[in-house]
Parts: structure tokens; sequence; C-alpha cells
């Protein structure tokens, strides 16, 4: 058992999970300023791609709602706001200083009819059936529950409405694994110490990704959470992929 903020006994499961979101809170807080240029050095150049490819795949109706879980600086969201003007847009992550950023962006392009929430991806604040597509972006590495999360997303979507992530896979092949393992246990804590003077956090993501299931379990966790004809397809050799799913 563990105790909670207010010094209750919750059970230990529930206390962990509290525990690894304000780690994540913590960390995100630290590297928001730096986390758009990185992004773009470690993905060399591709993860704005790989953004527009999930938001087609939502195939969201015009005068449709979307929903961007776990927005960080927005870039899903305000890539939406360009390409879809008719499309009604909030964007939502769990970590402030990243939502300011995003904020600020949207200031800058004005992208004013955007909507930014702050809120837990476990327990979204919006009422269900409420979207007709949620899109997330390396969000499912840092909850502590992606079933949960899952479940949450099929909630809060309207029915014949879309689930999509995007997420990064680990390759599953040699030497591609050799070479991924190198670039991003080696590159990405220089760059993390170098840009964002936060090393730790850019040891993290390696082991994150490491860690994060196969495209294969992946879905069948989607499937379970109440989605059909769920479907992935892999790109940058394999190493990320975008999964698709329909309540």
């Amino acid at each position: 058992m563990d105790l909670d903020d207010n010094h209750q006994i919750v059970p230990s499961h529930i206390g962990q999970n509290a525990a690894q979101k304000r780690t994540i809170r913590t960390l995100f807080t630290r590297i928001a300023p730096s986390y758009d240029r990185i992004n773009r050095i470690l993905s060399l150049g591709q993860d704005q791609n790989w953004r527009k490819h999930a938001l087609a795949r939502a195939q969201i109706p015009s005068g449709g709602k979307l929903l961007d879980i776990a927005t960080g600086t927005g870039d899903v969201a305000l890539l939406a706001a360009e390409r879809l003007p008719a499309v009604q847009i909030v964007g939502a992550d769990l970590t402030l200083a990243m939502l300011d950023v995003a904020r600020e962006k949207a200031r800058k392009q004005v992208a004013r009819r955007i909507g930014w929430v702050n809120s837990d991806g476990l327990a979204l604040a919006f009422p269900s059936d409420t979207f007709d597509a949620v899109i997330s972006v390396f969000m499912l590495r840092n909850v502590p529950d992606m079933s949960r999360a899952f479940v949450e997303q099929v909630r809060v979507v309207r029915p014949g409405g879309r689930v999509v992530c995007l997420e990064m896979t680990w390759p599953r092949r040699f030497p591609l694994t050799w070479f991924f393992w190198l670039y991003f246990f080696g590159v990405a804590p220089l760059l993390g110490q170098l840009i964002a003077k936060n090393r730790a956090a850019y040891i993290y993501l390696p082991q994150s990704v490491r860690q994060f299931p196969a495209p294969a379990a992946t879905a069948k966790v989607m499937e379970a959470a109440g989605l059909r004809e769920v479907s992935w397809e892999l790109k940058m050799l394999g190493t990320v992929a975008i999964f698709v799913g329909m309540k």
C-alpha cells in the first residue's frame, strides 16, 4: 500500500501509477523548451511527416472534432488547424509546460481556434462519444497503463470514429537493431546533454522504446479496449509504427 498526496492509503498499483505520472510530468517540464529541436534532429527531420500520415489516417469529417491527446508542444493540433479548417480541435496534455509551448506556437501561427486542456490520458476530462477521432503521438510509452489509456480514448470517441497512435518501435532485424541501439543509447543522451542540459531524459527515451510492445501485441491491446479493424503500418525502416482502430 502507498499514501496519496492527501496522505490517504491507496492500493500500491495506484500509488505506482501516480508516482510514474509525477516522474513523467517532471521530465517533460524540464525538456519542454528544447523538445521540438531534439525531435527534429533525432528523427532526421521526419517526425512532422509521420504526424501528417497519422492525421490523414484519422479521416476526420468536415465539421468533426479531433482530440490530440498528449499533444506536447501541439504539433498535431497545429497541423490539423492548417489542413482541416472545418474541424474543431482540442490539444490535451498532462504537462503544463508543454502546453505553454503549444499555446505560444499557436499564437505565432494565428491558430486561435485550438482548445488547450490540461488532462490526464488515463482519465480524460471529456464526456463519452465526444470526438470523431483521437490521435496520440509518442504517448503510450510514457503512460503507466497502456490498456487504460486506450479504454479512455475509445470512451471519448464516437461510434465509427478512429483512434490513431503514432509510436517509436524497436526494430527486430539485424543490423538495424544494432544501429538503432547505438544511435538511441549513444546519440540521444548526448543531444539531451548538449541541447536540453538533461542527459537523463534522453537515457529514458531509448529505454522506453526498447520496452514498448511489438506492433502485434499493441494491436491486441487496442482490440481488447474495444477497437475493431485494427491495423498498423511501419515507417523509417520499421522503427516507427502508426496504429489505427475504429470504434
